[in-house]
């Protein structure tokens, strides 16, 4: 028999399926949900066209949950006869991955930046050392323990006041990118009241060390379109609109120059 190599993850997923298809077992013939169609018609760039289906774009309607719901549970019973198959699968890629690992340190500002992950822990944990890598390390972030009571947590876009002593950072509890910027008092581990939703989850400090520019994003496309300005203590509601991008085309974001090389 000729014999046919395959590289890379394709041949681990293709080999491990045929080893393991033979152990299940076929699926049972369930009737799939069907849904309304409602026609929509639609007009972009000079074309039109009907969509029989937008209306399911409506997150907060009942019939939307519901008809989401029968699919969620269509699809269990469908691949329920998979599902020792798909912990084999799970188990084999995640002994392949290194579980106790951390980032290469990079230095700013007097501290050197480590993330690291602990055996059995699913999030990261963020750290710093102050001038020195044999120094004291301080955990500014263990997502293992913020994500406790969330079925989903993602923390991004740490971002460090120039005098070291506060962090902006976004938290996603939905998976949907929508991130709500917090502040972190790093030297009493408080985290303050402020709370701007809806954003791209980064910021970026002035250097009063009280001030910070973010991101918004369009409720309904999500596409990051307008720029903020928030002072610490100060209501979100409240915060200056920098700048807006009316080109749907474009996305806008925000950062600090190194000034040194203008």
């Amino acid at each position: 028999m000729k014999k046919i190599v395959l590289t890379g993850l394709s041949s681990f997923f293709l080999m491990l399926a045929c080893n393991d298809i033979k152990k299940t077992q076929k699926p049972m013939n369930h009737t799939p949900p069907t849904v309304e169609k409602i026609t929509k018609n639609l007009e972009k760039h000079g074309d039109a066209r009907d969509d029989n289906y937008y209306w399911l774009n409506e997150k907060e309607n009942p019939e939307v949950i519901d008809y989401l719901e029968r699919e969620n549970d269509y699809y269990e019973k469908m691949t329920a006869h998979t599902k020792d198959f798909q912990k084999e699968l799970f188990d084999e890629m995640k002994s392949r991955i290194k579980e106790d690992d951390a980032s290469l340190p990079y230095k700013l500002n007097g501290y050197y930046y480590i993330t690291r992950f602990e055996t059995g822990k699913d999030y990261p944990i963020h750290t710093r050392k102050k001038e020195s890598l044999d120094a004291e390390e301080e955990i500014m972030f263990d997502v293992n323990k913020l994500a406790e009571g969330h079925s989903y947590y993602s923390l991004k876009g740490i971002s460090i006041s120039p005098d070291n002593t506060m962090a902006a950072f976004g938290v996603d509890t939905l998976s949907r990118r929508n991130y709500t910027i917090y502040v972190k008092n790093l030297v009493t581990g408080e985290v303050l009241e402020e709370s701007i939703p809806l954003t791209t989850g980064g910021a970026t400090w002035a250097n009063d060390n009280k001030t910070i520019f973010y991101t918004k994003k369009d409720e309904q496309t999500l596409r990051s379109n307008e720029i903020y300005k928030h002072t610490l203590g100060v209501d979100a509601n409240d915060d200056l609109k920098v700048f807006t991008e009316e080109d749907e085309t474009y996305s806008v974001f925000v950062y600090k120059t190194n000034l040194k090389n203008i």
